[in-house]
């Protein structure tokens, strides 16, 4: 994390009350975020939530209709050329010439950026190998796969080398091994020294990557904090049994209330019983218990509540459910790179 002499952390968003209004719809609606330098933020929330809008105001990519922002000290709407010099945009679907090939792309972003030709072939050399590309970097793009793709619009995002990168759901229909390069990937950038601003529909893809994390609802943020933090907030951890005899079941949830001061519950598969854990000191008095009644375990394990049980709770919808943050024909972002 960077901090200054004074140990304050050094601010790479800070969002105050953001808004964004389409017609009647209020996509955002007062979001405030603080993301410090060095880490990586995770924004959850389901389709609709207002994700994608707050990045494209942070971006320079919509002017905010309300609130304000800033990008390392630097006005989101006033000094536009600035904070787009300090960042870089992934979306969810890459903005590329599909005829042409993947070095002939990044050249193109390259050149745009500014960059000399030297640096642009240097560049895009190093990135498509850093990507694992470059076997396929005079491939046209037609013929690149979903996970191709998203690495390659990742690597034109870091053709600047831009101190904060935003991750708008860069995992959205990739396979599993794929999504796991690219969360190495993430976690690279952020070794390095840069900041991932991250929006995800992927609870663990949040859980795993990100250090704090903002919950997005109908435009606000309902809750933030660590991934245990929020976890936290929704319950305690669960103490989940199973029995070497299924004779012993009613014993044992006897046992349970006695000694925890909760009513465990049988799970629908057999032998195995979930109790809440409210106090983990009395866990130990509980197995005693147990041995001495000739009870025996096959396994006992400790299960902290889930960001999925997180986002239901706070949200009351999972996060798959559907809806549309997008703006109303008509309605136009500003037509930039950043």
């Amino acid at each position: 994390m960077t901090t200054s002499s004074s140990s304050t952390p050094t601010l790479a968003v800070r969002a105050e009350g953001l808004v964004k209004v389409f017609g009647d719809n209020r996509a955002v609606d007062g979001v405030d975020l603080r993301v410090e330098a060095g880490t990586v933020y995770g924004v959850l929330g389901p389709n609709g939530a207002g994700k994608t809008t707050t990045i494209n105001m942070l971006a320079t990519l919509m002017r905010p209709d309300g609130g304000r922002a800033e990008i390392f000290g630097h006005d989101v709407t006033r000094e536009q050329n600035v904070v787009r010099q300090l960042i870089g945009v992934t979306g969810q679907f890459a903005s590329v010439d599909e005829t042409l090939s993947a070095t002939e792309n990044l050249m193109i972003f390259g050149r745009l950026l500014g960059l000399s030709r030297a640096e642009a072939k240097a560049k895009s050399a190093d990135l498509l190998e850093r990507f694992a590309l470059t076997d396929a970097a005079r491939r046209p793009l037609k013929k690149f796969s979903g996970g191709m793709r998203r690495r390659l619009d990742l690597a034109a995002s870091l053709l600047a080398q831009p101190p904060l990168i935003f991750l708008d759901e860069p995992t959205t229909g990739l396979d599993p091994r794929t999504r796991g390069q690219m969360w190495d990937t993430i976690r690279e950038l952020v070794a390095t020294g840069s900041t991932v601003l991250l929006t995800t529909q992927y609870l663990d893809e949040a859980d795993q990557l990100a250090d704090r994390i903002a919950v997005i609802d109908h435009g606000r943020v309902v809750a933030e904090g660590t991934a245990d933090d929020l976890k936290a907030s929704v319950g305690t951890s669960s103490l989940i049994l199973r029995l070497a005899d299924a004779a012993d079941t009613d014993d044992t949830l006897r046992a349970i209330e006695q000694v925890l001061g909760v009513r465990g519950a049988l799970s629908p598969e057999a032998s195995r019983i979930t109790a809440p854990m409210a106090d983990a000191d009395r866990v130990a008095d509980l197995l005693i218990t147990l041995r001495e009644a000739g009870i025996h375990l096959t396994e006992m394990s400790v299960q902290k509540p889930t960001l999925d049980e997180v986002f239901l709770t706070i949200t009351g919808r999972p996060t798959d459910a559907t809806g549309t943050e997008s703006a109303p024909e008509g309605a136009r972002t500003e037509d930039v790179h950043a």
